[in-house]
Order: structure tokens, then sequence, then C-alpha cells
């Protein structure tokens, strides 16, 4: 699949437009300086949709990393393999103008802005990667499966992260929503420190704001805690740990 330029529409432009100006208008002050510093190595612009050819050489040029184009959600197994190769599975399609409030399947706004500016972040996608890599020596291993979910969720989409005495905002799901990047750092937000055994014991939640998100101190922190994320998931499946699925 490629990304079909010309067959955007004057709305999708409009769609794109106005999701990314009402982001830029708060987010500099409550988002990782990577992420800001990420949108300029890409070459985002505020009028018009993003090439995936001009994203793709930006990353390529920092991380190795590119945009690999999907019809939407695929399966656990060839997403993990997708990232495992530093290709990033993201989809074509803008929400309508009806739907700028609240989308259940991710769009490319989300798949776009909030991912790919982190995309330009090495340790950060290096964790990504290796992280995909012990996943899909346990695919078929629905409890391992699990786990890998929620500490997806609870890092590469909704994690916070503390940056020169500072908390900021990485995670796709909370930068590419109005709503959820103000709530978050708010003080009705419950913070808590980075715990994969914590993560592993907590589901997920798809349908409201995060009951609580888990700060890191640095991104290193994420990728020197593969060896216990490794060790743990070895465990679950020598003992054949059962995990009830966030949403079964």
């Amino acid at each position: 699949m490629r990304q079909e330029y010309s067959k955007y529409t004057p709305e999708d432009h409009d769609v794109w437009s106005i999701l990314y100006k009402e982001q830029m208008s708060h987010l500099p002050d409550k988002v990782t300086s990577y992420f800001l510093e990420g949108i300029k190595i890409v070459g985002f612009q505020a009028d018009k949709v993003p090439t995936f050819d001009r994203v793709n050489e930006g990353l390529l040029a920092s991380t190795g990393w590119s945009v690999f184009v999907v019809p939407g959600l695929i399966d656990n197994k060839p997403f993990f393999e997708h990232l495992s190769n530093k290709e990033f599975p993201a989809t074509t399609w803008l929400r309508k103008k009806s739907q700028l409030a609240y989308l259940e399947e991710p769009d490319m706004f989300h798949d776009i802005f909030g991912h790919v500016p982190m995309l330009s972040v090495p340790a950060f996608c290096n964790y990504l990667s290796e992280l995909s890599d012990i996943v899909l020596e346990h695919i078929e291993n629905p409890n391992v499966v699990e786990v890998a979910a929620r500490l997806y969720w609870y890092t590469v989409e909704f994690g916070m992260i503390q940056e020169d005495g500072e908390l900021k905002i990485y995670g796709a799901g909370i930068s590419s929503s109005s709503g959820e990047s103000r709530y978050c750092v708010s003080n009705e937000a419950t913070h808590v420190p980075y715990d994969v055994k914590e993560i592993f014991k907590t589901p997920y939640i798809k349908d409201s704001y995060q009951k609580q998100y888990f700060v890191i101190d640095s991104y290193e922190q994420l990728y020197e805690s593969l060896p216990q994320i490794k060790e743990e998931i070895e465990k679950i499946v020598e003992d054949s740990i059962y995990i009830v699925p966030s949403y079964a």
C-alpha cells in the first residue's frame, strides 16, 4: 500500500489543519521537548496533510525508522514484526469534521501526529524495536500479548516523563487528544512512577481518561527496563500465568 496523496480532499486537509492547530496551541508547554524537535525533523506543516515520503526522509536520517502504510488496525504478529523492523504501521485515512472530538479507531492524525515525532528519539526507538523482539518470541501466547498491550498502552500511547523537573507528555494517545493532553497534567490526574510489574497488573482503558499515568525519568529508563520485561514475560510463560484480558 501507498499513501495516495492526490486523493486527499479539501476536507481532509482542513481536518489535519484544525486538529494540528488545536494541539499546537497548547501542547508546547505540556509535551516533551523531543516531540517538538521531532515535528521539525519530519517537516509537519499546519495547513496540509504530511507526505509520508517527507516524514520518512527525516526519520531515516535520525533513527533509521520509517512509516509503513497499513489499511487500519492489524493483527498482533505483523504489528510487532513491523516495529521490530523499525517500521511504524500507520493508516492514511483521516476522520471527518463531524468526528473531530472523538474517534474510536485511530486515524492518520493519531498515527502520524501522535507517534511519528517520537520516532526521532533513538533510546525510545530502541525500546520499541527490542520490546517487539521480546513479544514476538511468544506471540502465540495470549497472556504475553495482553501484558505487552498493557506495556505499550502505558508507555508508547499514554506515557509521561519527568523532564527538567516538570511533568511532560510523550505518549501518542495523549499528544493527539485535545482533552486528555489537558487532563493528564492537571491536579485531577494521578501520576505514579514507571513500574513494569505494576503495569503488567493494570488493565488498559480505552473508553475514558486514564485512571493513572506511569511516569518515566528518561527514555533510557525504558530501554534499560527491557531485561526485566523479558524476565517477567518468561515467568508468565513458564508458570502458565493467566492474565485476565483488559477487554474480554
